[in-house]
């Protein structure tokens, strides 16, 4: 069962305003990055569904969140289907994101009150999410579209809280540019996980780009 609800989730979201996205098949790995994400001022973490036995992998932290990192509002990603999503959330996902919008999703997460945030291309697909209960929407692959589009969609639809992903760098340059288009948040994966990084265990690193991410973040949002 989700530790969070929606409103509580989004909240985190929306006050750090980055995502990390995250997987790896050890658990003790994941773990880590986790840890170092939250020591860095992360609220809220995206652990991807990409490999065999991720629900396993993602159980354990789970486990682990809840002790260690009390306060982080862990969700999964890469969810395609609804199964999948009741499977996690079984799991204890506070939240489920995806790479596409699947309709079928949306009332398995709303009846129990945790935010699906569907993967979506265009305007109309975004109203569609939004009309069955989708408060935060993704621009998925956001390099493809460009701060551009998420400019041109708050226009008519100012109510609209988009979470980037694709194409997002914890750069300064990067990071204003997506803000000043109007993004709730962004999500962030290998760019704030360079693998070599990760292999060595160089968590500090990860705990030290968070916080340098989360500052360009929180100054794009003054301007």
């Amino acid at each position: 069962m989700a530790k969070f609800d929606k409103v509580a989730v989004l909240q985190k979201i929306g006050s750090t305003g980055m995502v990390p996205v995250f997987y790896h098949s050890d658990p003790e790995v994941a773990k880590k990055v986790i840890k170092a994400c939250y020591d860095g001022g992360v609220r809220a973490f995206e652990f991807t569904n990409r490999g065999d036995f991720a629900h396993e992998v993602f159980a354990e932290c789970a486990k682990y969140v809840a002790k260690e990192c009390p306060e982080l509002a862990l969700g999964i990603g890469s969810v395609v289907d609804a199964p999948t999503a009741a499977l996690y959330i079984q799991l204890g996902a506070n939240f489920v994101v995806g790479p596409l919008f699947n309709p079928e999703i949306a009332p398995v997460c709303n009846r129990r009150l945790v935010p699906y945030c569907p993967g979506c291309g265009s305007v109309s697909e975004i109203g569609k999410a939004q009309e069955l209960g989708c408060d935060l929407t993704k621009l998925f692959p956001g390099d493809v579209y460009g701060p551009n589009m998420v400019k041109g969609l708050m226009a008519p639809m100012p109510w609209s809280k988009i979470m980037v992903t694709g194409g997002v760098a914890p750069e300064e340059e990067n990071l204003k540019a997506w803000f000043k288009a109007g993004v709730f948040c962004v999500g962030m994966g290998s760019k704030l996980f360079p693998s070599d990084k990760v292999k060595a265990g160089d968590w500090q690193y990860i705990t030290d780009k968070c916080k340098e991410a989360l500052g360009y973040v929180q100054e794009a949002r003054k301007k």
